[in-house]
């Protein structure tokens, strides 16, 4: 993919993988093996309780999102700090594509690629300043 920004929307359950031009979004939706989420288990069993995370689901994130050269991370709970934590261990060449991590509920993907390009914009107008 050609597009220089790109957002992730991430949860336990999917992910929402848009490249965003001024003109254009190509988008991908990408599910873990364990589609579920986190699954607690029953009391009486040893361990806290929570599956290991997904790596291969972080791992096809993060190829999704190559090409990329500045990337914004969003979603609403833990998994966007996990695909950070997999990104800082395993590609660390995306570490420095990464220019923002927010907080965002579970918006449409009309929303999310507005948010986007609002999110861009006043980036690279702050950029252009310097």
């Amino acid at each position: 993919m050609s597009h220089y920004h790109a957002l992730v929307w991430i949860d336990h359950k999917e992910a929402h993988v848009m490249h965003i031009s001024p003109d254009d979004v190509e988008k991908s939706v990408l599910h873990p093996v364990n589609a579920h989420g986190k699954v607690h288990s029953r009391r009486g069993t040893l361990g806290d309780g929570r599956q290991p995370e997904d790596q291969d689901y972080y791992h096809a994130v993060v190829e999704a999102l190559k090409g990329a050269k500045e990337v914004l991370v969003v979603g609403p709970s833990q998994a966007k700090l996990q695909l950070l934590k997999h990104i800082h261990a395993h590609d660390p060449a995306m570490v420095e594509k990464i220019i923002g991590v927010e907080t965002v509920d579970h918006p449409s993907d009309g929303q999310l690629v507005a948010y986007a390009r609002k999110y861009f914009a006043v980036k690279d107008r702050m950029l252009s300043q310097i």
